[in-house]
């Protein structure tokens, strides 16, 4: 035992001779001294500024906006009808059968103390009563004032005695991407839901056949939400929310919202005329992303590439030509072609847009008064036809009457383009307006006829079944 605690002793002796050793002879000092003259040293991470209070959420405060919203967002309760056959019997047979109430709901805004509440047309289409509920539980019937279904806008109204609460219309074209936002809303008929996100894109559009120009937010919104609030940290109504892009049916990360410029836009013009009046450029623009497009290198710009220029529209009587690539509007810079419409989306015929564009390298501005819409998309067939110009009424030797300017490519064998329909069973047609009406009411289970003249002047008639 006394060798085993020797042996330990001398080697525990041995050790600290070593150690004391190789500290003494070579360890080099690794440390650095820092006077008082000379800077801590560090290492540079970001050029960008640092906030005093710290990044991230914890330097937004929700509650002032969330507190102004609740208060002006409804509750909105759609009863609608069913009138259509339940079975196959039902539809081949005519049997009848007792109508079924069905029972939609949404969201709506207060606009004015005295009951003008805004939501989206999708929510009230259809309906054959409208029931409001506020936030205090006050419950009223409601009456439809206009809607738009282009923009998916509609305006109702309320009348009670009691001044209500109310969000005042913010400019959605200063809203930035990045920017804290509150969506507000009635979800799976949870009432004053508050969820909160940022704005993720601006001028999305979410269909190649529509020019409709949403707000993209990650705020949560879902069934139920639509015609609610998008608001920013102010409380300023910045947005109604629209649609969520899912293939289940609830929210998944993607939500949308008409920007506030063009619900404002549509609901002020539905007050003083009873629809929407819209002004438009009177341009066609190039699909960036076809194989001749890209091709030729348009999915690299950065900017609207003019495709067409409608005759006698704002951008024809401005100079505007084939090839120009439009680069701003006023003071909004243009980078595709739903950000153009976006922001005409908020003009009326009449007023006047200051264009940016690049012609052969050169930069040009033109002032461009936008007029009327002069062409539409017709029901039940799709041809795109418009208003006669002066020299389509002497050319053909009519007075009234639209002229086909495009159609579907299953129509393309017909050779219809650049025709003039003058009349639809037998019914005169005057302008596009009437056109759209009147196609508007054409069955799918009947046979109807319209009829076109030609270039030489002759009469042509084409049957739909």
């Amino acid at each position: 035992m006394k060798k085993i605690a020797s042996l330990l002793l001398v080697s525990v002796f041995a050790g600290a001779i070593t150690l004391g050793a190789y500290k003494l002879f070579f360890e080099k000092e690794s440390y650095k001294w820092v006077t008082s003259e000379q800077e801590t040293p560090f290492l540079s991470t970001s050029n960008l500024d640092t906030s005093a209070r710290g990044a991230g959420i914890n330097e937004v405060d929700f509650t002032l906006a969330a507190e102004k919203t609740v208060h002006s967002v409804v509750h909105v309760k759609n009863m609608t009808i069913s009138r259509g056959p339940s079975s196959i019997a039902e539809f081949f047979y005519g049997y009848e059968r007792q109508q079924t109430p069905q029972v939609g709901t949404g969201s709506g805004v207060i606009i004015s103390p005295d009951g003008y509440i805004v939501t989206n047309n999708h929510v009230i289409a259809n309906s054959s009563q409208l029931e409001v509920t506020l936030n205090n539980n006050k419950t009223y019937e409601a009456e439809v004032i206009g809607t738009d279904a282009d923009s998916d806008i509609a305006l109702i109204k309320i009348d009670t005695d009691d001044a209500l609460p109310y969000l005042a219309f913010g400019d959605s074209d200063h809203t930035k991407i990045g920017e804290w936002v509150l969506a507000v809303g009635n979800p799976f008929n949870l009432t004053s839901t508050v969820t909160a996100g940022i704005v993720s894109a601006k001028a999305r559009s979410l269909s190649p056949t529509r020019t409709q120009s949403f707000i993209q937010t990650d705020a949560a919104v879902n069934p139920g939400n639509s015609g609610g609030a998008l608001v920013n940290t102010n409380g300023d109504l910045i947005g109604i929310n629209t649609a969520i892009t899912s293939q289940t049916g609830s929210y998944v990360g993607y939500a949308f919202a008409v920007p506030s410029n063009i619900a404002k836009k549509v609901v002020e013009d539905i007050m003083e005329f009873g629809n929407v009046q819209k002004g438009l450029l009177g341009i066609s623009a190039a699909n960036t992303k076809s194989k001749a497009a890209i091709e030729m290198g348009l999915d690299q710009l950065e900017g609207v590439y003019v495709a067409g220029v409608e005759e006698e529209s704002g951008a024809d009587d401005a100079g505007l030509q084939e090839g120009d690539i439009i680069k701003k509007v006023d003071n909004i810079d243009i980078q595709k072609f739903s950000e153009l419409t976006g922001y005409l989306s908020a003009k009326r015929p009449g007023d006047v847009v200051r264009v940016t564009l690049e012609r052969d390298g050169e930069s040009l501005v033109k002032n461009v008064t936008l007029k009327k819409q002069n062409s539409v998309i017709l029901p039940a067939t799709s041809f795109k036809v418009m208003n006669l110009t002066k020299e389509d009424k002497k050319k053909f030797g009519v007075s009234k009457g639209v002229k086909i300017i495009d159609v579907p490519q299953g129509y393309a064998r017909y050779d219809l383009t650049n025709k003039i329909i003058i009349e639809l069973d037998g019914e005169p047609i005057s302008n596009i307006e009437d056109a759209k009406e009147k196609f508007g009411q054409i069955s799918r289970y009947g046979r109807t006829s319209f009829t076109m003249i030609n270039a030489n002047g002759e009469k042509e008639h084409m049957i739909l079944q």
